[in-house]
């Protein structure tokens, strides 16, 4: 009993015991639930040390660059599995039969379009609105036109607002894109893939035929799958926060959204495709790998080591593959590329990054390849979002499945100032 025991000793008090919690995998937990009756709570600024929750979903090994959804490494679903695959084993648990991937298929395929009146939203936004502010409007204002999937306490209900979102998220980034570029609308089409399907919303136009390039749509997917869900991320807290409030599941995605804007988290890919146009031609590129080199410069080398992976990163590992293909396939002369492949080159090669395990990560790869297809730095993290919906999804619909949910309601070390009283205005 004493192994699964920890003890604190609390000044002037009894020490309180603590239950020690083991997972499948990964570090045991301490279960603080119950320290609050002691009259202290823990400090933890960023939840670096906190497990906010217990999950069967995705579990990250940083160390060791281990990525595994379902117990599945990244890699393999990566290269053997799609996108929508990889939807239904994020949301059911496990990899579905065929019978059962094509009912799937056909669910989300026939749920893409969007109700009409969805149009007006866009047309109140500027015409050079980011992409993002758009998707953070949009996808909260779904909950205005589907008001039959709103009850989360319902399973059936939660289960509609799941396919809903997945379907409608790469119609409404699409429908940004359009926007902003001043062109039509494009409806989706049922007879194409889900990355397919995504590209000729975004390319085709009405006066000529687009063609979906198969190394392309390859490429787009796995972006997809590689971004599908991450674990306990800052966007997928502020899901499962927003979430335990019992708020409907629309406006959960949206705080998500709104989350994963920040550069630290989804915009990241963006800051390394404007890192490589800050640097321009790869003549400059010694210039910037002596400064990444000096403790005492700001600049930092965007898309190189990761928070997390401290070893390597195991979706670059695929992503890289995929850039090669994806660049190979279009024979683009682009000077940006030509930097982006010496700055790649240099880390696997330079006795400074290898030391520091500075490797080029998934953002690095995924930016490159969106940048050769030919999307704007801006959709970067929009094709983000859609990617990480059904990471926000499955994590949204295990936390209120569990019993016992409760809201989330994070402590704090209050340090203003002590209680005091009010001094009247011609006294002050």
């Amino acid at each position: 009993m004493a192994d699964n025991i920890a003890k604190l000793q609390v000044p002037g008090q009894e020490p309180v015991e603590l239950p020690i919690k083991s997972g499948t995998a990964g570090h045991d937990v301490v279960d603080i639930s119950t320290l609050g009756k002691s009259g202290y709570f823990t400090f933890d600024p960023g939840f670096m040390a906190t497990a906010s929750c217990e999950s069967e979903i995705t579990y990250i090994d940083g160390a060791n660059g281990i990525l595994l959804h379902r117990g599945y490494p990244i890699d393999q679903l990566a290269t053997q599995s799609s996108y929508l695959e990889v939807c239904y084993l994020l949301l059911n648990g496990e990899l579905p039969s065929q019978s059962q991937m094509q009912e799937f298929k056909t669910l989300v395929t026939y749920h893409t379009m969007v109700h009409e009146q969805l149009a007006q939203f866009y047309r109140g936004f500027r015409r050079d609105a980011h992409p993002m502010a758009i998707l953070c409007g949009v996808v909260g204002a779904l909950s205005a036109f589907y008001h039959d999937s709103l009850d989360v306490n319902d399973e059936h209900h939660r289960g509609v607002a799941a396919i809903r979102l997945i379907s409608k998220m790469p119609t409404l980034a699409a429908m940004a894109y359009k926007y902003n570029l001043g062109q039509p609308f494009v409806y989706p089409r049922n007879d194409l893939s889900f990355a397919g399907n995504f590209l000729n919303m975004m390319f085709s136009v009405p006066c000529e035929e687009y063609v979906v390039n198969p190394v392309i749509e390859r490429a787009m997917d796995r972006i997809f799958i590689l971004h599908a869900d991450h674990e306990q991320n800052a966007s997928t807290s502020t899901v499962r926060l927003a979430g335990s409030s019992g708020a409907n599941p629309f406006a959960c995605i949206s705080a998500g959204v709104a989350s994963l804007w920040g550069p630290a988290h989804g915009g990241a890919n963006e800051a390394c495709l404007n890192m490589l146009e800050e640097i321009g031609s790869v003549d400059r590129i010694p210039e910037f790998i002596a400064r990444a080199k000096d403790k005492n410069d700001p600049f930092r080398l965007m898309g190189f080591g990761h928070r997390v992976y401290k070893n390597f990163d195991p979706r670059a590992t695929v992503m890289r593959e995929t850039c090669h293909e994806v660049l190979a396939e279009l024979n683009i002369q682009d000077p940006l590329l030509d930097v982006a492949m010496e700055l790649e080159r240099i880390a696997l090669s330079d006795e400074y990054f290898i030391d520091k395990k500075l490797y080029p990560n998934v953002d690095f790869y995924s930016g490159i390849i969106m940048k050769a297809i030919g999307i704007p730095t801006s959709m970067f993290t929009v094709i983000f979002a859609l990617s990480r919906t059904v990471g926000w999804v499955s994590h949204w619909q295990e936390m209120l499945s569990q019993p016992g949910h409760k809201i989330g309601r994070p402590r704090q070390l209050y340090t203003g100032a002590p209680q005091r009283d009010y001094v009247p205005g011609n006294q002050r």
